[in-house]
């Protein structure tokens, strides 16, 4: 029987992957990529810097979607033009939680060539929860979880009658599976 959890499939976290059926699409992106640069080198910095502070602003609020997190478009826009020092007239103030996603995202783009680690996960884990709080929750930030209150899980449904999505590993595998999945 499969298991429905990535890391209890065998061969984890020793992904592969299929060079033959991926060139095409990758050769496809490539292409779209070079003519998207071409047709922005084409334009004003302004417009180019304009561009840029769009399409980030729009993967900031679609990727905080994905968790459930719905963010005001003008607060990401003017933390992110704040954060990448563009002037903008009229910006409006950003929450601390808008200000650590955009520091967070920032980051990655930036420095997309700096090696992953556990220190720089722990570092976007503290820009995004600065408080050390989620919600109401105290949540342990900038470190590896423990399990001192049962195992993480992704549920739904009312108190008493919940439903697991989503159980994860013990807590005492996670730096040894994530450290293993950083080498990788």
């Amino acid at each position: 029987m499969m298991s429905r959890y990535i890391h209890l499939k065998k061969g984890w976290p020793k992904f592969i992957w299929d060079n033959e059926r991926l060139l095409p699409f990758v050769g496809e992106v490539r292409n779209f990529q070079g003519r998207l640069i071409g047709s922005m080198e084409s334009v004003g910095f302004e417009l180019r810097s304009e561009a840029t502070l769009e399409a980030i602003t729009l993967e900031i609020i679609k990727s905080s979607e994905i968790e459930g997190e719905i963010l005001k478009s003008e607060e990401v826009r003017s933390s992110l033009a704040r954060r990448l020092g563009l002037d903008r007239a009229g910006l409006v103030p950003s929450n601390r939680d808008v200000d650590g996603i955009v520091d967070m995202l920032v980051d990655a783009i930036e420095n997309h060539h700096l090696e992953l680690t556990d220190k720089r996960l722990f570092d976007w884990h503290l820009s995004l929860f600065p408080t050390g709080r989620s919600g109401m929750l105290k949540i342990i930030v900038g470190d590896w979880r423990d399990d001192s209150t049962g195992p993480m899980q992704v549920v739904s449904g009312a108190m008493g009658r919940e439903r697991v999505h989503f159980e994860a590993q013990s807590a005492e595998r996670v730096s040894d599976e994530l450290g293993a999945f950083l080498k990788w």
